[in-house]
């Protein structure tokens, strides 16, 4: 009888799954290359992160999202007037430039020069070049709730004649 008791068992034991094959093998990330819509981006760890990230929710057409990385400057539009602003738009395209940075008084300044290309719900593309100055108060400093990230204090886009591969963004030297 032990014999036959100890088959059972080994059949058992053979037929249970072994821990590591039992783990379901993680469905592929679908490809986002012919999609209506990007992946999620929001990341304001950089100033290129958050430009990348603010031209991502233009994309999804996600104007609260994409206002929120700006900061809450005096020069700053309405959020009516904002999303009006990209009501014809389709989608645009980014490129980013080399930022430049520099530290004063607890905050930390950012320039990123910018060319993008938008099109518009017609099909229409216009390319732009500009800037956009972001400012961040160290966090070390920032001692009273609401933590202020990393956001956006202007940004300025002028029409460029030439085509989008031949567009490049630039920064003033003096600042917006």
């Amino acid at each position: 009888m032990p014999n036959a008791f100890a088959r059972i068992m080994l059949l058992a034991a053979l037929a249970a799954p072994l821990p590591a094959l039992a783990q379901e093998t993680p469905a592929p990330k679908p490809d986002r290359s012919t999609a209506a819509e990007p992946d999620y981006l929001d990341d304001r760890s950089d100033a290129k992160a958050l430009i990348r990230s603010l031209y991502n929710a233009v994309n999804r057409k996600e104007y609260v999202r994409a206002y929120g990385y700006f900061r809450d400057e005096p020069d700053r539009p309405s959020f009516e007037s904002f999303a009006k602003g990209y009501a014809d738009t389709a989608k645009v395209e980014l490129k980013l430039g080399t930022e430049t940075s520099e530290g004063a008084a607890g905050s930390l300044y950012y320039s990123v020069p910018v060319a993008i290309r938008s099109v518009d719900t017609g099909g229409k593309a216009a390319v732009f070049s500009g800037c956009y100055e972001l400012r961040l108060v160290q966090p070390g400093v920032q001692a009273e709730p609401p933590f202020r990230p990393l956001g956006i204090v202007k940004g300025r886009l002028e029409p460029s004649a030439k085509s989008f591969d031949d567009t490049a963004g630039r920064c003033p030297p003096d600042g917006l």
